[in-house]
């Protein structure tokens, strides 16, 4: 499973863990979030994050 840092505020959506609180089962890969997904943590869209090496 990979990880996606977002490039403004450094919160990271880990596919293993998901995000329950807006509907996203764990193992969800990030392809499969939805394209209105944000930043839970400032709000930005979904193409402000980046593949965490």
């Amino acid at each position: 499973m990979k990880k996606y840092q977002c490039t403004i505020c450094g919160y990271i959506y880990d596919e293993e863990k998901g995000y329950p609180d807006q509907g996203i089962a764990p193992g969800t890969k990030w392809e499969d979030v939805p394209d209105d997904f944000v930043c839970p943590e400032c709000g930005v869209g979904k193409d402000m994050f980046e593949l965490v090496q």
